[in-house]
């Protein structure tokens, strides 16, 4: 009876507590849950359930934005006086609203899509750092590939320069290498961290699959890095991706100009959530920038914010696109509100295309994926099928000849509420002209998916791939 009554009371509690500033088809899975598995459904929900950060980490967020806002006077000086339509100028103030990072013009960004050629330009510009490197990274490891660049970290905390690292320790953790990493910063002058730790003995405790996925390198206030690849070797460090010749395919931004004290401003913040420590000081201008003739806006979002700024800021780019849109996103499970805006820009007359791999590298996402296929096909999207074994991990997209925008995050449901992510909006035809010239390279080595062929496949795959999109709900 006591076993009875304590069921009805979690599934009367559920009912009127879940759905509470959730999605609805985020609050129905969970009931779903609790209701054919009461007790060990609250025992997972009370694991999981909770996709926001402490109350503190919040805190300090919104600490960091006001005085982003009110007062970094090197930033409001820089505000952006971008001529293009209004309807980029809306995207900038939406951005400003929710991040509170400026628009700012006179930036150079050089794209880097070669996996080992980019984490040779950052161990070049680590070299010549004089006063400090930030770094942040989802996954770091020791490795043949990345060992150049964290002796140059090394070889520069060693003359003095001020060296801060910053990685993910699920992420980092559970990579092959892990101990040996940490290893090798505890034995030198690298000032460093873990984020998001999970180390209940030191009581550090918060939901499992929070994580930062952010990708951040900036030296001296006057040069960043940032995109999609990790400081780890393109297989990962798995013998079987080795085996089967998986790598991941990456792109890389390097930055010059203003953009690089507001890339440093989203650095800075996670710096503070993890250490008490401000670097307030960092934030100014580049001493002596190159002029450029690129206007960018960093956009961070993730659990620290209340609001999903990336899903909102990819929505209102792709609803204002009149001519083509291009994505690329390696795990591709979007929202109720994101592909609508996709399959309606599609109908609408906009050529839209969408890069993704032909095999993931995880399952359930893979296949999750794969279940929105059809819709978009039929819709007039075209799917472009990156060659396996490869792994296009590349995130980015363009609008028009006016936007592109390119970062951390991918388009499902993970970046839009459980990582901390960073994306950097560009704009201009010079950028954007470049980042189409990247997904040429694409196109060229990938297969169209056809509608009449898809609709085809086995219903056992159809089977699971709809089966796996269940597991997209659960947030």
């Amino acid at each position: 009876m006591l076993l009875g009554f304590a069921d009805l009371v979690i599934r009367v509690l559920a009912l009127g507590i879940i759905p509470g500033n959730r999605r609805p088809t985020t609050a129905m899975a969970w009931l779903l849950g609790i209701f054919f598995i009461p007790f060990l459904g609250i025992v997972l929900f009370l694991l999981f359930g909770n996709f926001r950060l402490s109350s503190r980490r919040r805190a300090q967020q919104q600490l960091v934005n006001e005085r982003v806002q009110a007062g970094i006077t090197a930033l409001s000086d820089a505000e952006s006086d971008y001529p293009g339509p209004e309807w980029v100028k809306s995207a900038a103030e939406l951005n400003r609203t929710l991040g509170s990072l400026p628009m700012v013009d006179g930036n150079t960004v050089d794209l880097i899509p070669g996996y080992p050629d980019s984490i040779l330009e950052m161990t070049k510009a680590v070299r010549k750092a004089k006063k400090f490197v930030n770094a942040e990274f989802y996954i770091m490891s020791t490795d043949d590939v990345t060992n150049d660049l964290l002796t140059a970290l090394e070889e520069a905390a060693l003359r003095g320069v001020e060296v801060r690292v910053l990685f993910d320790h699920i992420g980092t953790l559970r990579v092959k290498g892990y101990r040996n990493l940490l290893k090798r910063l505890r034995a030198g002058k690298i000032q460093w961290k873990r984020m998001l730790p999970l180390l209940p003995i030191h009581g550090q405790w918060r939901r499992p699959d929070l994580r930062n996925h952010r990708k951040i390198m900036v030296i001296d206030g006057e040069v960043a890095f940032t995109g999609s690849q990790n400081l780890i070797e393109p297989s990962y460090n798995n013998p079987r991706h080795r085996k089967a010749g998986r790598e991941w395919v990456e792109l890389m931004a390097c930055l010059r100009g203003p953009i690089v004290t507001t890339l440093n401003v989203v650095f800075a913040t996670d710096w503070l959530s993890e250490t008490d420590e401000s670097l307030e000081h960092q934030l100014q201008l580049p001493a002596n920038p190159e002029p450029g003739n690129v206007t960018a806006q960093v956009v961070p979002s993730g659990p620290g914010f209340i609001t999903e700024n990336n899903l909102r800021l990819f929505n209102t780019l792709i609803y204002s696109a009149q001519h083509r849109i291009s994505i690329c996103s390696p795990y591709f499970v979007p929202d109720d509100s994101l592909l609508y805006a996709i399959t309606t820009a599609a109908q609408r007359g906009v050529d839209v295309e969408l890069f993704v791999s032909e095999k993931g590298d995880q399952f359930l996402v893979h296949h999750a994926q794969r279940s929105y296929y059809e819709a978009l096909l039929e819709a007039g999207v075209r799917i472009y099928l990156y060659k396996a074994p490869f792994v296009l991990h590349a995130k980015h997209f363009t609008i028009d000849d006016e936007v592109a925008v390119l970062g951390s995050s991918n388009m499902d449901m993970r970046s839009f509420s459980l990582n901390l992510e960073v994306s950097v909006m560009l704009l201009g035809a010079d950028i954007v002209n470049k980042m189409r010239a990247v997904e040429d390279t694409y196109r060229d080595i990938s297969h169209e998916l056809k509608l009449a062929d898809w609709l085809n496949r086995p219903l056992a795959a159809r089977y699971v791939d709809n089966v796996a999109r269940l597991t997209a709900t659960v947030q």
